[in-house]
């Protein structure tokens, strides 16, 4: 992105640099688009940074880029490994992952293999530090310092001036010149990291193995800092998936002509946005002032183009289609249009309609990556059952019974079905500390919050806002020591899902707030997702490594599981979390000072939701209630019929992206992943008009097989975890 910059700003400067990198006196390297979060950053959008990345340094410096350079980043996340090797990365270099200053387990390695959730391997070579200078005592120091001591008689130093990025000073060059061969100090000569790699594997590389994501034990906050940022990052990531998905199959069928300068502009905001010291909260006031600028231009241009894909793929009538982005069928309460009394779907049967403030809510039935259509009719109530009740404390449908108490938590989580209680203790329920980090106050969380709690002792007002044949509402309002919140409850019709729709006035300084939900389910490890896929983190703290590890990451939900039920914590752009034996508790908002003195304050739109199943992890649908809370059904006036145009037929395979070929050729990209960690053999089926199949690498570059395709099916078959992209070609 600095390239780019450069590129557009000072077009003279930049013609200098290449020649420079075409001279090797400037190393162009480092595979992403720029130094990228891979916590809270969303698998996609993390495909993208190198697909950005890889082709401008192919493209503009001449350089095939097999390394990621990532040497300030907060943490890495275990989905790491495949998502590198995916787009033709073979090496990693970091620094940080040795911060643990306030104590904790010592990393075991500097050189080895990284191995990750799905058995991916990238080589990984971590640095002390950066920044350093070239004098005899840092070289003394890092060659000191390797882990284990002698593994590889080869060490990366890496030195500059600075912690912005800085390259040498003419005393750097000088010492160097000295070091090169001076006896007592380890030789020394100028190298690209990519150059290292071939040496050491040349000398052969240390056996050693790290299986799953490397956690750093510090700056923990970067998780929560800056809400407002991570949930407009949330928000951009789905609007660019539903835009491109409608595109490809507008495009597909009715030649919609895909807007790529528009796109492309947009994905580079969220990249941008994603840099480690944005994305993460740790930016000054007007960083945090252009990323919301910048997400706002990113989902306005992304609205537009899945708004103009949607409206090609219906005819004018009085009529409106509901559009599903998801890969199963999925039941949605959509608002009816004005002037819509009731609706029928398209085999002319009517639907129920319920009056929910200003708004009549239908429950629609819409297919897997598809739409159908309502048309007006008569209104049509309840079918005389009980329907989904909304009591002075209490929401009851079918399945559970929920009550609360005089502070608007969760006291009972009753399963008519099963006879049983799901709450071991309260849930919903709000807890503030004093949150004042000895180091680094919006990179940091440290432990010893817990000590010290914020009494919130006053108790809430409760309204029912009515029931239904749908849905069962509650609105909670209550003061949280100087803030205040209002939450909308909801209890929807054939779930045992509660809803959370929340909106906080925060007005805290060095506070911590986290919701708790404490179910009656016994596990020693909660269940974490990441992206594409999950990781289990121990919910003890027996031994250090496992204390240490008190502030996780977390994407759309949180579960703990036994074998045969299990129940979660589901989230639309609250990425910190711990568990701590029953109790999952939510970060929901922080108040650091520094380097913004009004980090967070304000009012806070988010939704979280609790949900609880019966049955194997591998059989519950908690990973598309987690998709269904952050995804919406989309609308267009219009008739479209009824249809299908994607569809797996294995619950655990998701699409996680449709879009347009990026080389322009008309084919549509199809991005899927096994979400449950078991092997699988499915099939894909397409409406799509395309010929054939291929699989091909996560840039869309290296055709890696043909595959079987006939009537509009591809057989595929999934390890755990694994990711596949395939290449629809379009028909001649």
């Amino acid at each position: 992105v600095l390239y780019e910059m450069l590129r557009r700003r000072y077009p003279e400067l930049y013609e200098r640099v290449r020649q420079a990198v075409g001279s090797g006196n400037i190393i162009a390297d480092g595979g992403m688009w720029l130094e990228a979060d891979t916590n809270v950053s969303g698998g996609e959008a993390l495909i993208r940074q190198f697909l950005f990345g890889k082709r401008f340094f192919r493209d503009e410096l001449g350089v095939e880029s097999e390394l990621l350079w990532l040497p300030d980043v907060f943490g890495y996340s275990a989905a790491l490994p495949q998502i590198l090797r995916g787009c033709g990365v073979k090496y990693f270099v970091t620094a940080k992952i040795f911060w643990n200053y306030h104590g904790g387990e010592d990393f075991p390695y500097d050189t080895f293999t990284w191995e990750g959730i799905d058995g991916s391997e990238v080589k990984v070579h971590l640095i002390r530090g950066y920044g350093s200078g070239p004098e005899a005592r840092s070289l003394l120091h890092e060659w000191s310092a390797q882990t284990p001591q002698g593994a590889l008689p080869l060490k990366m130093h890496v030195f500059g001036h600075g912690d912005g990025g800085g390259g040498p000073n003419r005393c750097h060059l000088e010492f160097l010149a000295r070091l090169g061969d001076l006896q007592g100090a380890p030789r020394v000569r100028f190298a690209s990291p990519a150059e290292w790699f071939r040496d050491a594997e040349a000398l052969g590389l240390p056996e050693d193995r790290y299986v799953g994501e490397l956690y750093l034990q510090s700056h923990r906050g970067t998780l929560s800092s800056q809400a407002g940022l991570k949930k407009a990052n949330r928000a951009a990531e789905v609007a660019l998936r539903d835009a491109e998905m409608w595109a490809a199959v507008a495009g597909a069928l009715q030649g919609f002509a895909w807007p790529a300068d528009e796109m492309t502009a947009a994905w580079k905001e969220v990249l941008l946005n994603e840099f480690h010291d944005i994305l993460t909260g740790t930016g000054i006031r007007r960083v945090v002032e252009d990323a919301a600028a910048g997400y706002e231009r990113a989902i306005a241009a992304a609205e537009a183009t899945g708004t103009a894909a949607r409206g090609a793929l219906v005819a004018p009538a009085e009529a409106v289609a509901v559009f599903n982005s998801l890969s199963w069928p999925r039941r949605a309460l959509v608002a009816l249009p004005e002037g819509f009394a009731g609706a029928a779907g398209p085999d002319g049967q009517p639907l129920c309609v319920q009056q929910v403030d200003a708004d009549r809510l239908v429950e629609v039935e819409v297919p897997a990556c598809g739409w159908t259509t309502l048309r007006p009719a008569a209104a049509v109530g309840g079918d005389g059952g009980r329907g989904v009740e909304a009591g002075e404390r209490s929401l009851e449908n079918e399945l559970l019974r929920v009550e609360f108490d005089g502070w608007g938590q969760i006291v009972s989580i009753f399963d008519k079905q099963q006879d049983c209680q799901w709450a071991a203790g309260a849930c919903n329920a709000f807890r503030m500390y004093r949150d004042v980090p000895s180091k680094w106050d919006a990179w940091d969380i440290d432990s010893m919050y817990e000590l010290a709690p914020v009494e919130l002792p006053d108790e809430a007002r409760i309204e029912a806002l009515g029931g239904g044949p749908l849905v069962a509402r509650l609105r909670v309002s209550r003061r949280l020591n100087g803030s205040r919140v209002t939450q909308v409850v909801s209890l929807r019709r054939g779930v045992r899902r509660i809803d959370f729709d929340t909106t906080i006035d925060w007005r805290e300084t060095h506070k911590l707030l986290k919701v708790c939900f404490e179910p009656d389910v016994h596990a020693n490890e909660a269940v974490h997702e990441i992206q594409f896929g999950h990781v289990r983190r121990p919910n003890h703290r027996s031994r250090q490594y496992d204390r240490d590890r008190f502030e996780v990451c977390n994407h759309k939900w949180t579960a703990l599981t036994e074998a045969g039920r299990g129940a979660a914590v589901l989230n639309d752009g609250k990425y910190g979390v711990n568990v701590l034996g029953r109790r999952m508790n939510l970060t929901l908002l922080r108040s650091p000072m520094a380097p913004d003195q009004d980090a967070d304050k304000g009012e806070h739109r988010f939704a979280y939701a609790f949900c609880a199943w019966w049955g194997a992890f591998l059989e519950s649908d908690v990973i598309r209630q987690a998709y269904e809370l952050n995804v919406p059904v989309r609308t267009a006036a219009g008739d479209g019929g009824r249809r299908c145009v994607l569809e797996v037929d294995a619950p655990n395979v998701v699409v996680e992206a449709v879009k347009p070929a990026e080389d322009g050729s008309g084919d549509v990209v199809v991005r899927l992943y096994e979400s449950k960690r078991t092997a699988t053999r499915c099939r894909l089926r397409t409406a799509l008009p395309v010929a054939s199949a291929e699989e091909c690498d996560l840039l869309e570059r290296r055709r890696l097989r043909a595959l079987e395709f006939a009537r509009g099916e591809v057989p595929l078959r999934f390890r755990p975890f694994e990711i596949k992209t395939l290449r629809l070609g379009a028909r001649p």
